[in-house]
């Protein structure tokens, strides 16, 4: 398998925007499967009074990383005292190593994967390729993503910008011949393929939606049973989790259960809701003989205590980018690295610094849909105000734009100078619709 190269160094977001723009299905499906997630979301809370929900999920993300350390301490000596090993890693290199070491400790040649971001976000799967291990996605999207050296495109659903026919493809050059064109029988011949790397898998790694401080366990939320079989048939069970990612108490998950699912999916409940508090114990006929928990921070710590400690808030849902009309034309690969839509356009120049992620806050309409729509109340619209002046104020824009921002700033500074750039605006969209102008940006 090829190993991917850094996917921050393809251009700007102009750039990486225009292919995607390019390919009429990626327009048709984004918002079609959105708009379904949007209504599906709609409809889950339609009984139920979602905003006060809202609100108390808020509070408890807001309560939990106000004291982020503390909650810390708590779960790690949770998680020991239920037998799991505790490993804490600086940077996405320092996770990497952690990782790396525990499998040649356990003798791995082969290791299953249940889908995470957090190992998206630190390239996890080519270092342990690099190290001879066989590396198995066994979400059904992203073992998709992985045959085709992809990566996912949408926090809930990788493969979102793929044809049926294109998945077809992918899975047909697994198979040596042509499968049906019957989703399935595609599913089926995926299913085949993964439960022979499930019974052969020395290692099986996660993430981790939740860390409980309460209990010392570890909550996955999935749609398949891919994340039961890699945390309890392999020998040893490694979860990646972000430091922000622990939740005070059990009972908590009684709000935060229904908003991420929600939110997401629209389900009452995913259908797998797992719970791991540690490794196999005697007279347990199964699960791994040893668990280990990598506590990742890769830029989250830096953030506590500033301007932008409300994004730690954020339980990956993906509803900002169900919403964002910017997401919904260009997908997620535009945005340039793991996370997209409104949340990728925070979450990169904050984790990855201004020089190579500084222009995404650009990538937005302002709407603020996204801050409608998230279900702990992030405001997202004005994180996103506030990275746009901290680079509008900085030395990473480019002159040109900083020039422009400047002289926004002053035209929309008197109510005349509002007006005029309304009607001008009015007249610049039209004139693209109609013209040869249509094919600059997303927006056009």
């Amino acid at each position: 398998m090829r190993v991917r190269t850094d996917p921050l160094t393809g251009g700007t977001f102009a750039d990486r925007a225009r292919v995607q723009l390019a390919k009429p299905f990626l327009r048709q499906a984004i918002p079609k499967a959105t708009d379904h997630a949007v209504a599906a979301l709609r409809d889950r809370f339609a009984d139920a009074d979602y905003d006060a929900l809202r609100d108390m999920g808020r509070d408890i993300r807001a309560r939990t990383i106000a004291d982020l350390d503390a909650y810390l301490d708590t779960l790690v000596a949770a998680f020991e005292a239920n037998g799991v090993v505790v490993h804490r890693a600086v940077d996405a290199a320092d996770a990497r190593e952690v990782i790396r070491r525990i499998c040649r400790e356990a003798g791995a040649r082969r290791v299953v994967k249940v889908k995470s971001m957090a190992t998206e976000e630190i390239q996890l799967n080519p270092a342990l390729e690099a190290d001879g291990m066989v590396v198995t996605e066994t979400d059904l999207g992203e073992y998709v993503v992985q045959l085709d050296d992809d990566r996912p495109s949408h926090i809930i659903a990788p493969i979102i910008h793929k044809t049926r026919a294109e998945v077809r493809d992918s899975l047909s050059r697994v198979a040596g011949h042509e499968l049906p064109d019957d989703a399935s029988e595609l599913t089926a011949f995926a299913r085949g393929q993964l439960r022979d790397a499930f019974m052969g898998a020395d290692v099986g790694i996660s993430g981790a939606n939740f860390g409980i401080a309460e209990t010392g366990s570890v909550v996955l939320v999935t749609n398949e049973g891919n994340g039961r079989m890699c945390t309890s048939l392999p020998r040893v069970h490694i979860a990646l989790m972000g430091i922000e990612r622990v939740v005070p108490r059990l009972e908590d998950l009684a709000v935060l259960l229904p908003l991420i699912t929600g939110a997401g999916t629209g389900q009452l409940i995913t259908t797998y809701v797992s719970m791991i508090s540690g490794p196999r114990r005697a007279g347990e006929p199964d699960g791994p003989e040893r668990m280990h928990v990598v506590l990742l921070d890769n830029g989250r710590r830096a953030l506590l205590g500033g301007p932008y400690q409300e994004v730690l808030h954020c339980i990956r849902c993906g509803a900002c980018q169900n919403v964002c009309p910017v997401y919904r034309q260009v997908g997620g690969h535009a945005y340039g690295w793991v996370y997209g839509g409104p949340i990728g356009a925070v979450l990169t120049p904050l984790f990855r610094g201004d020089a190579v992620g500084g222009e995404l806050p650009q990538a937005t309409s302002l709407c603020g849909a996204c801050d409608a729509v998230c279900p702990v109340k992030i405001p997202l619209h004005d994180l996103l105000l506030s990275l746009r002046h901290r680079r509008a104020t900085g030395t990473s824009a480019p002159r040109g734009e900083r020039l422009l921002a400047e002289l926004w700033s002053r035209v929309w500074a008197t109510p005349t100078g509002y007006r005029m750039s309304v009607r001008l605006s009015r007249a610049g969209i039209r004139a693209a619709r109609l013209g040869p102008l249509g094919r600059v940006g997303p927006l056009a």
